[in-house]
């Protein structure tokens, strides 16, 4: 699942500043699971837009949608007939949303009101962890399933580095290391030898599994496994 954020609520205003006319366009499919940008999401940040507007002697007409998905040509019909009421369309998708909205509209601006973050999986409600960095070469079916490029906070395609600790990494006593999690998934499935598959390394840096918890939301204290 995408994963996503809102942006900054004064980040949105700046975005928005000179427009009277607003379409807030959310989407159903990923930012909805993820509390970022569906229909519930729209309405709240509609509401607070609208008094902003009204505070500041400022006030600004903007209406709201959701459709199924952003990122499906199919779905962007619904929006033909309304889009041409309004001076900007703000889009609460992803960008691969945010992108095929501006390819269809090109005479309208089309301006993000989310941040794209990670492809994760839902722990709980408002919490989102990264399994997934779409890095086009996918080692899953060498290392049990279990990532190296997000779970390892080196992104080290080729085994530990000489910083694992009694299961954890040396960055983080509360990070589990990868690698060590690969080796006992494959030794409990008696696929030890995948360990010694060599795949060449990628240029990776600045890896740690990011986590999203949305406002209003808290990580629990334990994770089932």
């Amino acid at each position: 699942m995408i994963v996503a954020k809102r942006k900054p609520f004064d980040e949105i205003r700046q975005l928005l500043k000179g427009y009277k006319k607003v379409l807030n366009v959310g989407c159903g499919t990923c930012v909805a699971v993820c509390l970022a940008g569906g229909e519930k999401e729209v309405s709240v940040l509609n509401a607070e837009l609208d008094m902003a507007g009204k505070l500041d002697d400022n006030p600004i007409e903007i209406a709201g949608i959701t459709i199924e998905r952003q990122c499906d040509r199919e779905y962007l019909e619904a929006l033909d007939s309304k889009v041409g009421n309004y001076e900007v369309l703000l889009s609460m998708a992803c960008g691969a949303g945010v992108q095929f909205l501006a390819e269809r509209y090109p005479q309208i601006p089309v301006l993000p009101a989310v941040d794209t973050t990670f492809i994760g999986v839902n722990q709980a409600v408002g919490w989102y962890e990264e399994r997934c960095r779409s890095c086009s070469s996918c080692v899953l079916g060498h290392t049990g399933g279990i990532c190296p490029v997000t779970m390892c906070a080196k992104g080290l395609y080729n085994g530990p580095c000489g910083g694992t600790n009694k299961g954890s990494c040396e960055i983080d006593a509360n990070q589990p290391c990868a690698w060590y999690m690969i080796y006992e998934r494959l030794k409990g499935q008696g696929r030890l030898d995948c360990i010694l598959e060599i795949t060449p390394p990628n240029d990776w840096q600045n890896q740690i599994p990011r986590t999203v918890i949305q406002p209003g939301y808290s990580k629990p204290e334990t994770t089932a496994k």
